[in-house]
C-alpha cells in the first residue's frame, strides 16, 4: 500500500537550545537559509507524500505561516524582478496539503501521533520527529515506505549508535534480514545498561499502520507522565514484529547546538554560490587553530 499521509511531530519545548527558541519554535531554526522543518517537509514530499500533518503547540504559528502563501512578498519579490525568489516563496506555499492540529499538553511523542488519529483514519502514516534532518540522495521517509510496501509492516529508522547513546535513544532486538533491513522482534525506550537488546536505535523516522493508534490509547504513561511512542511500537513489535531500515543519509540533531551548526556548515559547503569561499575560509580558520 503507498504512503499518502505524514505526521510531523513539532510541538516540543527546544530546551535544549534556548535562548533561541524562547521566541522561536527550534523547527524554524534556520540551516543555512531555509528553517529546518522544511528540509523535512521536502522530505516527504520527494517521498510521494501528499497530505501532511504537523503537530504544534501553543506560539508556534510561525510554523504555518512559513508555508502560507505571502502575496505582499511575493508582489515586492515579483517588483523587484527577484523572480527566483518569487518561483521559491510560491514553492513553498504549495508543496503539499499541509494542515496542523494543536497539542494542548505536552504528554510525550506517543500523545504527539496520538492527536493524528483523525487526520490518518484508517491508512498507514510515516511519522518524521521534529527534531531531526536527514539529508541525502534518497529521502529516509522513501526508504521506509518501500519497506512498509514490500512487508506490510510497521517499520522503523535505525542506525547503529555508541552505548552512551542507546541509552538515550531505544534498543532493538532484531535480526538481519536483506538490503539493510532487519526483522523486530522486541525494543525498549532509554533501556538501562542491562536492558540493551543492540546498539542499533530508532532515529527520527517510522511508517505506522493504522492500529498503533488503538494501541496508544490502551498504553500506560510512563516517566515524567509522557505517553511514549516507542512503548507503543515495543507492543506492535510483539505481537506481528516490525521492520527496521538501516538507512543512508546525513542526520542532524537540531536539538543538539553542535550538530546544528555542523548542518549549516556541511549544507553550505554544498552550495555552489558559497561552498568554494565557505571551504577557503574553514582551512585558513583550522590553520590559526
Amino acid at each position: 500500500m503507498k504512503i499518502r499521509k505524514a505526521v510531523i511531530t513539532a510541538a516540543g519545548y527546544g530546551t535544549r537550545m534556548l535562548p533561541a527558541t524562547k521566541s522561536m519554535p527550534k523547527e524554524m531554526l534556520p540551516i543555512l537559509d531555509k528553517p529546518a522543518i522544511q528540509y523535512i517537509v521536502e522530505e516527504c514530499v520527494n517521498a510521494g507524500i501528499s497530505d501532511i500533518l504537523i503537530v504544534l503547540s501553543r506560539g508556534k504559528h510561525v510554523v504555518e505561516d512559513h508555508f502560507d502563501r505571502s502575496p505582499d512578498l511575493e508582489r515586492q519579490l515579483l517588483h523587484s524582478g527577484k523572480n527566483d525568489l518569487y518561483n521559491e516563496i510560491v514553492r513553498i506555499g504549495s508543496m503539499a496539503n499541509i494542515t496542523y492540529v494543536r497539542q494542548a499538553e505536552q504528554l510525550g511523542l506517543g500523545h504527539a501521533v496520538l492527536c493524528a488519529k483523525g487526520f490518518a483514519g484508517n491508512d498507514p502514516i510515516a511519522v518524521l520527529y521534529g527534531d531531526d534532518v536527514i539529508i541525502g540522495d534518497d529521502p529516509v521517509a522513501a526508504q521506509l515506505c518501500r519497506a512498509y510496501e514490500k512487508y506490510g509492516k510497521g517499520v522503523v529508522g535505525i542506525r547503529e549508535v555508541p552505548t552512551e547513546d542507546v541509552m538515550k535513544y531505544s534498543s532493538m532486538k532484531l535480526e538481519r534480514l536483506d538490503d539493510g533491513y532487519f526483522d523486530i522482534s522486541d525494543m525498549i525506550e532509554k533501556p538501562a545498561s542491562d536492558q540493551i537488546f543492540s546498539n542499533y536505535a530508532i532515529l527520527g523516522r517510522c511508517v505506522l499502520p493504522p492500529e498503533i493508534f488503538e494501541i496508544l490509547e490502551n498504553t500506560p504513561y510512563g516517566r515524567n507522565n509522557e505517553l511514549q511512542l516507542t512503548d507503543a511500537m515495543k507492543t506492535l513489535a510483539l505481537r506481528e514484529g516490525m521492520i527496521g531500515v538501516d538507512f543512508t543519509g546525513t542526520r542532524y540533531d537540531m536539538g543538539n547546538k553542535l550538530s546544528a551548526l555542523k548542518a549549516s556548515i556541511e549544507t553550505g559547503l554544498e552550495r555552489p554560490e558559497i561552498g568554494a569561499e565557505l571551504k577557503g575560509y574553514i582551512k585558513e580558520l583550522a590553520a590559526r587553530l
